[in-house]
This record gives structure tokens, sequence and C-alpha cells, in this order.
């Protein structure tokens, strides 16, 4: 069985189908109101006229029947008769055989006239008394606004739907203004807006929603291409040092120990180019959220105090000293001790280059009672008030007083990581006075005897931070 093949139709389309169908039906119920309300007024007028005939013939009945007998009673009534309108009967039966009928004869259906009977007593006898009307009037004024109705609401309606369809088109042109706007762009022209209706209405607000969401598309393409090409671009440094070594290399015959020579300056490179690598793919894991670290409870202090070691040499090179005061107490959080550790490691090889020789780096754990901070201060030259949003970009360097040799991903690299737990770098930086970076954790601090084993850290006492 083949599926249905449904049929697009426009939204002026549909707003003017539904509009000629509530149209229709108001229309509809409008006009029969119209006519019940007319009808129900005019069988209402008619009733209340032949009440009004019985009163007076049942008035003028009792008085001409205390002074004239049977032939001359009936003399007078048909006299009295003469007055109603045409179309009209009455009649009149009594107990001691009086009748007496004026008008035409309801020779057709009865529900062709309207009647209205009532008994009264005259003369002391029981008098039947019926006053009718007919209603051709009635039916033939309904005819016509029957008539009327008929023939005035298709015209009504006709021009009320063009009236739509022209309303619909004309408040449905920003939409299409947008699409055909929408559909003019392209990777090549993020950087156009849609034109925004001057209207305030909903199709303004999902305008400028479309736009907002344009222009961050268009910063993510730059940021993207920007990235595309830095990473090209470093990682063509090295692949152009591995080439040419190896050409030399193999231009013209050498010694061992020249060989030996190119051959350590190819694995340095590449070398290089993968922790580049690493770095990107690091990244871009980050990027598409699938960057997870595994979480235990790790001793902050332990893991500053090895990264401290572990750059110590390079700070003694420097000129440069590393203090770090121990903490009143031991501080530990949820998190990856490697992840960590290349954190800290990216914020203290940072504060070493940068800082002035014959200074200091200080690395401080500052525990309160919900949260742990790692602060990294240097003393070097600071970092410019226009650089400091930027810092955490990839491949971002600031000027030559604090540009290094490296890629300019070990910030971003470090940022991505404390998001990975929950937290950010915080800089604070003034020129010529220095650097601080600071990261927040919320923690656990205890008293405690640490066991490795295969589920991570056994606490023997311990208690919020």
């Amino acid at each position: 069985m083949s599926p249905k093949i449904r049929r697009p139709s426009s939204i002026g389309f549909r707003l003017t189908a539904w509009y000629a169908a509530i149209l229709t039906t108001g229309l509809g119920l409008f006009g029969g109101l119209i006519w019940l309300s007319m009808r129900h007024r005019l069988i209402g007028e008619l009733d209340e006229d032949l009440k009004a005939r019985s009163n007076q013939f049942e008035s003028y009945f009792k008085a001409e029947s205390a002074n004239y007998q049977d032939r001359h009673l009936r003399g007078e009534l048909e006299e009295f008769a003469q007055a109603i309108p045409e179309g009209s009967s009455i009649d009149i039966r009594g107990t001691n055989g009086f009748v007496f009928h004026h008008g035409v004869v309801r020779s057709g259906r009865e529900t062709d006239f309207l009647t209205v009977r009532s008994s009264f007593i005259a003369g002391g006898q029981s008098y039947d008394l019926e006053v009718s009307g007919s209603l051709s009037a009635v039916r033939h004024t309904l005819g016509l606004l029957q008539w009327l109705l008929l023939s005035l609401f298709p015209v009504m309606i006709v021009i009320a739907c063009m009236g739509g369809a022209w309303l619909s088109r004309r408040a449905l042109q920003p939409v299409q203004d947008i699409t055909n706007a929408a559909r003019a762009l392209s990777v090549e022209n993020l950087s156009a807006r849609l034109p925004v209706p001057d209207t305030g209405d909903e199709l303004a607000q999902l305008t400028e929603v479309l736009n907002f969401t344009l222009s961050r598309l268009d910063d993510a393409m730059k940021t993207l291409s920007q990235f595309v090409a830095d990473a090209s671009h470093e990682i063509r440094t090295p692949l152009a040092v591995i080439r040419t070594t190896a050409e030399l290399a193999i231009r013209r015959a050498r010694t061992p120990e020249s060989y030996r020579e190119s051959l350590q300056d190819v694995a340095a490179q590449a070398t290089r180019m993968t922790a580049l690598v690493e770095d990107l793919l690091m990244l871009a894991r980050a990027d598409s959220g699938a960057y997870k670290i595994p979480l235990a409870p790790v001793d902050l202090y332990q893991v500053l105090e090895e990264v401290a070691t572990e750059m110590r040499p390079m700070a003694e090179l420097r000129n440069v000293r590393i203090e770090m005061p121990p903490p009143t107490d031991t501080t530990v959080v949820a998190g990856s001790r490697p992840a960590l550790h290349r954190l800290f490691l990216v914020l203290i090889d940072n504060a070493v280059k940068y800082c002035s020789p014959g200074t200091e780096v200080i690395v401080q754990l500052q525990i309160s009672d919900t949260h742990a901070m790692v602060t990294v201060q240097d003393f070097g030259p600071g970092i410019a008030p226009h650089d400091v949003p930027h810092i955490f970009n990839r491949f971002y360097r600031a000027d030559k007083v604090r540009g290094g040799d490296g890629y300019g991903l070990g910030l971003a690299l470090a940022q991505s990581i404390a998001r990975a737990h929950g937290t950010l770098i915080e800089v604070e930086s003034e020129e010529h006075y220095g650097s601080r970076f600071n990261v927040t954790f919320a923690c656990r601090a205890a008293k405690m005897d640490l066991e490795a084993h295969s589920t991570g850290i056994t606490f023997s006492q311990s208690s919020d931070c």
C-alpha cells in the first residue's frame, strides 16, 4: 500500500479557508437568529392583535346581548365584524345553541392560521370565542427576509474571502521576505541578517531570535576558520623542519654523529607536533561534549606539590623561586588527578615563564567552609587589559612582553579542564605588577588517613570544608 501523499498548502491559503469557514458559520448563525427573532416578533404581534380583537368582540357581545335577541344580535355582530382585517375570522358558540361566524373559512392547514380562544359568560349563558388570523403575511415577510439573507450571504462571503486573502498575503509578506533572505544565506555570507519587520509583533521577535542565532553561528564559523588556520600554521612549522632536516640529511653522506643529530631534531619536532595534535584533539572533544573525565577523590595539595617539584628546576634556571605555603588542613575534591596535574602545570609554567628574574611565584591553597581556592601568582609584566578577555582563546598570544614559544593552547586546555570539574579559571592582572590566576573547587576537607585501593580513597574522618 503506497503512502499517502500530503499536498502542501500555504499558510495564506489555510488562513483564508479557515476564515471563510468561520465567516460562513458566523453568518449562518447570525442569519438564522435574525430570521427566528423576526418570526417570533411577527407572530407575537399577530397574537397580541388577535387577543385585542377577542377582548373587543367579547365586550361588544356582552353589551349587545343584553339589548337584542338572536336575530337582531347576529345583525349587530355582523356589522361590528366588518372592521376585522381580511383573512381573519370570528367564531362564537353558546351553550344555548347560539352560533355566529364571520370571515374566511379555514379550509387550509391549521398551521396556516393563528387562533386565540377564550370563554366568557353573558346573560347567564356560556360562550366559546375563537378569533383567527391568517399567517400568510407573516410567511410572506419571512420569505422575503430569507431570500434577502440567502442572496447577500454568498456575496458577503466572496468579498470577505477576497479581503481575507489580501490581508493574509499582506500579513505574511514579512515571512516571505524572511524566507527569501534565509535562502540567500550560506557559509560565505553568514554575516548577513534577516530583515526585521517594523511591527513589534511575534514575527519581529522571531526574526530577532533568528538573527541572534545567525550571529552566534557567524562567530562560531569565524572561530572555527581561525582555529583551522592557526592549527594548520602550527602543524606546518614542525613538518617543515622535519622535511628540511631529512632532506639535508639524505642530500650527501654524513658522519654517524651528524645523522644522529638530524634524527634527534626530527624526533624533537615529531614529539612537539604529537603534543600539539593531542592538545587539539582534547579541545575538540571538549567542544563536542565527549571530553568526560572520571572523578575520584583527589588531594589538591599533593597535586600542587608534585607540579611544584616538577617545575622547580626550570624556575631555578630563570632565577625564580616557587613558594607554596602548606594549607591548614587536607583538602580533597572530586576530580581527575592527571587532568588537575595538567591544569596546575599550565598555570605554574606560565607564571614561571613570565615572572621577572629574582622574584617568586606564589602557589597558595586557601580553604573556606565549602570551597578550596588554588591561587597562582607571578610578579611579571602582567597582562594588558585588552588582552585579558582573550587569553583563554586558542592560539591567542598576548603582546611581545608576555609572548612565549608555545602554541597558545595551554590556557585554553586549562579552562576546558576547569569546566570539566565544574569551575572556571579567573584572572586578575595589572600591567607591570604581575598576574594572579584563581581556581575555586567545591571540596571536602578532613583529618584523614588516605588509603589507596581499587575504589578510591577511604576517609577515617571527614567534614565539609
